[in-house]
């Protein structure tokens, strides 16, 4: 299994990037987030994944883990495919899109391309009940002690608890992302947001 895949840029088409290692050019599946920091002959590192069936063998390639992990998250729901994973994240970034989750933005959702309500709808139930539950399951494990404050269910704490960890954070890393966030008079939005600016200084 491939984690990651590290060449030379050789081609970029709509939703495909190839990347060339050790003579091999590897075509990937990507989204236009991926795409647009990528540049034909320059060396690019991708994360991977692979989807596998009797008659496709295809190469997903993403510029950061949290986008990997989303995707892989998106394909865990009913009736969620790879390309419609890509459509989504195409569309919103990981951080945007675990903000849709959150809040329930069914509209953020079928904005993508070929998302329609039913799917949309789906998503967000699935996932914002998964979401709960780590966060929930972490409440109850660690005595619900985080920065600013404790989990408890609707709480923007455990909100925002639940969109870092969806983004393939750990309970300690959100620890460190949320200390000194003033979650109180704080909007969740910019609680994430807040938390998130943490990570790329």
């Amino acid at each position: 299994m491939f984690h990651h895949i590290k060449g030379i840029v050789t081609e970029l088409e709509p939703g495909v990037a190839v990347l060339e290692c050790g003579g091999v050019g590897f075509e990937l599946n990507t989204t236009a987030h991926t795409l647009s920091r990528l540049k034909i002959g320059d060396s690019a590192k991708l994360y991977t994944y692979e989807n596998i069936s009797e008659d496709a063998f295809d190469l997903f390639g993403f510029f950061d883990m949290r986008e990997k992990r989303c995707f892989e998250m998106l394909i865990g729901v009913s009736g969620v495919g790879p390309k419609a994973a890509i459509s989504i994240l195409s569309s919103a970034t990981p951080e945007a899109l675990a903000m849709s989750i959150i809040s329930g933005d069914e509209k953020a959702l079928t904005a993508a391309p070929g998302i329609g309500k039913k799917i949309a709808q789906r998503i967000l139930l699935e996932l914002k009940d998964k979401m709960s539950k780590e966060a929930g399951g972490f409440a109850a494990g660690s005595g619900a002690s985080l920065p600013g404050g404790t989990l408890s269910d609707g709480s923007k704490l455990s909100d925002a608890y639940s969109a870092l960890t969806a983004l393939g954070y750990s309970s300690t890393e959100v620890a460190i992302l949320l200390k000194d966030v003033d979650v109180e008079n704080t909007a969740i939005e910019d609680i994430i947001r807040q938390a998130l600016k943490k990570m790329v200084k």
